[in-house]
């Protein structure tokens, strides 16, 4: 719940050309991600003296450059913060090096077909060049683990990338890829199905100027692939075509940079969707009776895509008696999976044990925020129509289920940690009437919301030395609870932080919700 002279073609399996004003689409990494990532890393630095004060310098600066809209420069700042934070120098090279990147309008390509990639500067570094440039280009194996690197022992060295495919060093790189990017076009055949790492290393002689990369997804005839997709969905029941369709409508997102291929596993996806094309050609609806760990699709009509969310469903559901459901919200840059692939795996553990249905939407975008709540919108029209857009994701998932589902009309619970902890508060205010209690984990929240919420009863959880979302945004939210008389249990975990509070606290929030039952909505306060 998301196409991209041959003097070396037979050496370099390669040909080189680059059309004047050529552009491509990719959506870059979230600039709202790479701000939080920056403002965690300074509070956990906690930077002072001239530090502190060029940092400040920089933040009026990234501040004037976010409110004109100069995303490039705003990556540019993002950048150095980082960098000086790390006690890394900001150097004129190290400038050039971040200005890289790579653009397709292909970034899930067919394999057998050429793959088309240009090399550009999402801005106008400093750094003098005298003459052309070159790239060494190669394709490497997605490094895994959580920082994009595998774990290693202590004082052990990362290993070099394995490369998959070498493409050789082409020239002449011209030295302003913001004006002219470098157009390279890459034979791709004989790479085996799945998702890869394409780096540029810019070259100044023997000198590596800065490194470009970008994650790609190749698979061989993939466009006949998503076309036997296409025509199948017209053969299984309507209920069931988003699920067989969604590849074909994510891979064009994709492409088209409405999404980032991010985490997608588009060889599950593919194997997921083929499989429901199968069985849903008996005229039968192959999810009806189905529990565990589910993937749905549905067609979000405000903006004509396709988008999933998870479920989970106990074993012991009976369509005859009504069961409980936790709608779940992910943190910023998560998508509909986190809640089961993260946080040790607990929630689907727990859910089983303790009989709950759970429901975990996309949010529209990683970045949605699940709506702005009940307070003024963005004034930015794009920030306003995503978090609208994020929070009738949420609505109409909960809708479906309870559609598909019996649901106990009087349990139903939100929960959901770091942004989806502020989206579960900003939906319990907007929709109190539904919820029979909610947890939000390392959130935060507007007071002025408190009184709309006044019915709901609430497990709130926060580390006190969160780095991320500061302890105190939930302090003052149960301080106004308890004044109110909300029914509210407030666990703050000593030395915890952002992440590491969640695992350990979902039973917490399961046992709060198993005791708590909608109640009606008291009266609002009568004003005198």
């Amino acid at each position: 719940m998301s196409r991209p002279l041959p003097s070396v073609f037979v050496l370099l399996s390669l040909l080189v050309i680059a059309p004047a004003g050529f552009t491509f689409a990719q959506a870059p990494p979230s600039l709202m991600s790479a701000r939080v990532a920056y403002m965690t890393r300074k509070a956990t630095t906690n930077p002072q003296g001239e530090l502190k004060e060029t940092l400040a310098t920089l933040e009026r600066e990234l501040g004037d450059a976010t409110r004109l809209g100069r995303t490039g420069e705003a990556r540019r700042l993002l950048a150095k913060g980082m960098a000086l934070l790390a006690g890394t120098p900001w150097t004129e090279q190290l400038e050039y090096g971040r200005s890289l990147v790579l653009r397709t309008d292909h970034t899930i390509t067919d394999s057998s077909k050429p793959f088309v990639v240009g090399l550009e500067q999402i801005y106008s570094p400093s750094l003098a060049l005298t003459r052309s440039l070159a790239a060494r280009v190669s394709l490497i194996r997605r490094p895994t683990g959580p920082a994009g690197r595998a774990a290693l022992p202590a004082g052990a060295s990362q290993p070099a990338d394995p490369v998959v495919k070498a493409f050789g060093t082409l020239e002449p790189v011209g030295r302003d890829l913001v004006d002219t990017p470098f157009v390279m076009e890459l034979d791709m055949r004989g790479i085996e199905d799945g998702t890869y790492r394409l780096r540029a290393e810019v070259l100044d002689g023997e000198q590596v100027l800065g490194i470009a990369t970008l994650t790609v997804a190749a698979f061989k005839g993939l466009d006949e692939r998503l076309a036997r997709l296409s025509s199948g969905a017209t053969t299984v029941p309507a209920s069931v075509q988003a699920d067989v369709l969604s590849p074909v409508d994510c891979v064009r997102n994709v492409n088209l940079s409405r999404i980032s291929l991010g985490a997608l596993d588009l060889g599950t996806e593919l194997a997921r969707a083929e499989a429901t094309l199968a069985a849903g050609k008996s005229g039968r609806d192959p999810f009806v009776g189905r529990t565990g760990d589910i993937t749905r699709h549905y067609f979000f009509k405000p903006a004509g895509e396709i988008l999933p969310y998870r479920l989970y469903v106990p074993t012991r559901y009976d369509r005859t008696r009504p069961m409980p459901l936790i709608v779940a919200l992910h943190g910023l840059g998560g998508n509909e999976g986190s809640f089961f692939e993260s946080y040790e795996k607990r929630l689907p553990v727990l859910a089983e044990q303790h009989g709950y249905i759970i429901a975990a939407p996309l949010g529209y975008r990683p970045d949605g925020f699940y709506g702005w709540g009940v307070a003024e919108p963005p004034a930015d029209v794009a920030s306003r129509q995503l978090q609208e857009r994020s929070e009738q994701d949420v609505m109409e998932v909960l809708a479906r289920v309870k559609q598909d589902y019996r649901i106990d009309e009087s349990r139903i619970y939100l929960m959901g940690h770091s942004m989806g902890a502020i989206g579960t508060w900003r939906l319990a205010a907007r929709y109190p009437d539904i919820w029979a209690a909610v947890g939000p984990i390392a959130g935060n929240g507007s007071t002025a919301t408190v009184e709309k919420m006044r019915g709901i009863a609430q497990v709130v959880v926060h580390g006190d030395k969160d780095p991320t979302v500061a302890v105190g945004g939930s302090r003052i939210m149960v301080a106004e609870m308890r004044r109110l008389g909300v029914d509210v249990e407030y666990i703050e975990v000593p030395g915890g932080d952002h992440v590491s509070v969640v695992a350990p606290n979902i039973e917490a929030v399961l046992a709060f919700f198993d005791v708590h039952k909608k109640t009606p909505r008291p009266p609002a306060a009568v004003k005198q």
